[in-house]
């Protein structure tokens, strides 16, 4: 919710930086792209500037809105800022330990999110888990952002990773010592805490020589505590398929599913895999963060204030808003159902257009979704659509035939099956969906307790998987585009 804080400048931190810490979104990295870091001068002063004026409104201006990623300030000033409060999905479900002593960690490094479970070694009891924003996010929302910002300034989100994960490891051992941490994330994620160039995902074919687990001490890393058999990032898949994708079909057991299976990761960076007849293939899609509530107007994570269901009942729109508050904007979950609500009612049409000559599309209070907001979603429900379409084929199944889909991540374990169908996301057959939460620090906690055993299974999903990249093949672009449109006939059941 809203609320008001005072700032004082503070040498060798930007104003934006301080603003970051208190939850505001930086969506395009702090371009003044996007007008969606918006917050509000209370007192004392915020020089307004030429880019500023280009993203909002005179009125706006007047109101005392600001874009934080420019703001500047010499003194102190009172700004009313809106706080993520985000809902963070993690996972404690009991896995078969070998017995061994001790404790370990298993962090799922993700683009938005980070999660890190504290696991006793003897029991696979998880002991504590602590949660955070990624706060690389200061420099743009996805992954390609981060990696142009690399570029430029090579080191710094290496070393904020590094940091952010050593605190909050440490908060977790509490002075206790570890034996082992495991962690897993995209390939971009992997490539910015190990150190490694991420020159080489920065354009097609997207092909990278360092997809290797990379094993680190502690002292390497300049974490206080020593770590007795060091820090291992896992390995990649290919391309921007990572480690936590290949977390994901362990700890699903897509490997060993007897039918044909397929395990979709929808967060900031689309990964899809399946299987079928002891062969995975795999690859990613630059789905955006609108899934997550990026670069939609009225966009926000799963957190207090956001619509994160809407449904339509004899003809009254009915909505439900994560805390209990008043609406202020809307999640990847509530996004998926108004655009389904929407083609059922007709207030937009299958090309994705507004219909009747209206500007938006009202949902509750002030949340509204504009046309932008449409094209936006459509342009990651057509990647993803179009990659899962191109995997199933490529497996030789035909469309539309994969009896079992199970869903990864936030997004995927909190947005309803009927409305992604309706909306083309999800094929529009009968097969049954698993919401499948947090799969990826599952399946790191699962390589954490069997040592004996991890290298048989990462040699279970590396051996059997090829990595197809979709950027530059030419069904998948004719598929994109086709996938792009809203389907005609299908009912929101």
């Amino acid at each position: 919710m809203p609320r008001q804080v005072t700032i004082e400048p503070k040498p060798g931190q930007t104003l934006s930086d301080q603003l970051f810490d208190l939850g505001v979104e930086f969506p395009c990295g702090g371009g003044s792209l996007c007008g969606g870091c918006r917050v509000r001068l209370v007192a004392g002063e915020v020089p307004v500037t030429e880019a500023m004026r280009e993203a909002l409104t005179e009125r706006e201006l007047a109101a005392g809105w600001r874009l934080a990623c420019l703001a500047q300030a010499s003194a102190p000033v009172t700004l009313e800022v809106e706080q993520w409060s985000p809902h963070i999905l993690t996972d404690d479900s009991r896995l078969t330990a070998e017995s061994r002593h001790g404790l370990g960690v298993a962090i799922d490094l993700g683009t938005t999110t980070l999660v890190a479970e504290l696991v006793d070694l003897h029991t696979g009891e998880v002991l504590g888990v602590r949660t955070a924003l990624n706060p690389q996010g200061r420099y743009g929302a996805d992954v390609m952002s981060r990696i142009e910002f690399d570029l430029r300034q090579p080191g710094v989100l290496t070393a904020l990773i590094r940091r952010a994960l050593g605190e909050m490891v440490a908060g977790l051992a509490s002075g206790a010592p570890l034996v082992e941490v495991l962690l897993c994330g995209n390939t971009a994620m992997h490539h910015l805490f190990c150190a490694e160039s991420v020159e080489p995902l920065s354009h097609v074919p997207f092909h990278s020589p360092a997809l290797d687990a990379r094993t680190f001490t502690a002292a390497d890393l300049g974490w206080p505590a020593p770590i007795e058999e060091g820090v291992t990032f896992l390995p990649c898949l290919g391309g921007f398929v990572g480690s936590d994708l290949l977390c994901g079909l362990l700890a699903c057991g897509v490997h060993t599913a007897v039918a044909p299976t397929a395990l979709l990761d929808l967060g900031t960076n689309g990964e899809i895999a399946v299987a079928h007849q002891g062969r995975i293939l795999c690859a990613s899609t630059a789905a955006g963060p609108a899934f997550e509530g990026g670069r939609i107007r009225m966009g926000m994570r799963a957190g207090d204030g956001a619509i994160d269901k809407l449904e339509s009942v004899d003809g009254e729109l009915h909505y439900h808003v994560i805390g209990g508050c008043a609406p202020r904007g809307i999640c990847g979950s509530g996004l998926v159902d108004a655009a389904a609500v929407a083609l059922e009612t007709g207030a937009v049409s299958t090309s994705g257009r507004l219909t009747n000559g209206q500007r938006a599309f009202p949902l509750a209070g002030p949340v509204e979704l504009i046309q932008a907001d449409f094209r936006e979603l459509q342009l990651a429900k057509g990647a993803i659509a179009a990659g899962l379409d191109l995997l199933t084929c490529r497996a030789g199944l035909a469309p539309h035939t994969l009896p079992q889909i199970h869903l990864a991540g936030a997004f995927g374990n909190y947005i309803r099956t009927a409305s992604a169908r309706r909306i083309g996301l999800l094929p529009g057959s009968s097969a049954t969906v698993h919401p499948s939460g947090n799969s990826a620090v599952r399946g790191a906690r699962g390589l954490l307790l069997s040592p004996s055993r991890r290298q048989e299974q990462l040699h279970a999903i590396l051996s059997t998987t090829a990595h197809i990249e979709l950027g530059s093949d030419r069904d998948f672009q004719e598929s994109f585009i086709e996938r792009m449109a809203f389907p005609k006939d299908a009912p929101l059941t």
